[in-house]
């Protein structure tokens, strides 16, 4: 009894990361970026970024920086632009020297991902900072 409780837990923790990695390289993007930003409540440091699926409805998305050893889950909002791009971005706003990632674009589809925001980005907006937006185009 005792072990069917941890199985239980287990599987829960393990199906989610099973099913992203059956997802396709299309619903990923790895770009260098240069500088530190936030997503959710965490800080993710500059350098090669990967961004992708972590389930198969977007619902949640994954952003790692391997070299730093860091990787968060971010939940997202599903949505379709009118039309296809042939690259993926990501999408930051910037106030100050502050950097929030705020979206994702899947190259070669119409598929976009937009993150919630983050405490610290409602502060800012609060104090009336308007947010200058940076794309930085898929590397890989």
């Amino acid at each position: 009894m005792k072990h069917k409780k941890w199985i239980t837990a287990l599987m829960v923790l393990f199906v989610p990361l099973i099913a992203a990695a059956q997802l396709s390289q299309r619903d990923r993007i790895v770009t260098q970026v240069p500088f530190q930003f936030t997503v959710g409540s965490a800080s993710i440091p500059a350098g090669e970024v990967a961004v992708q699926l972590a389930d198969e409805k977007g619902w949640v998305l994954t952003v790692s920086n391997h070299d730093a050893k860091i990787s968060v889950f971010a939940p997202s909002a599903p949505s379709e632009a009118k039309k296809a791009t042939e690259r993926g971005a990501l999408a930051f706003h910037k106030y100050g020297d502050r950097y929030f990632l705020v979206g994702m674009r899947i190259g070669d589809s119409r598929a976009m991902y937009e993150f919630r925001q983050s405490k610290l980005e409602k502060e800012l907006m609060a104090q009336n900072l308007r947010p200058t937006e940076i794309l930085l185009a898929s590397a890989k």
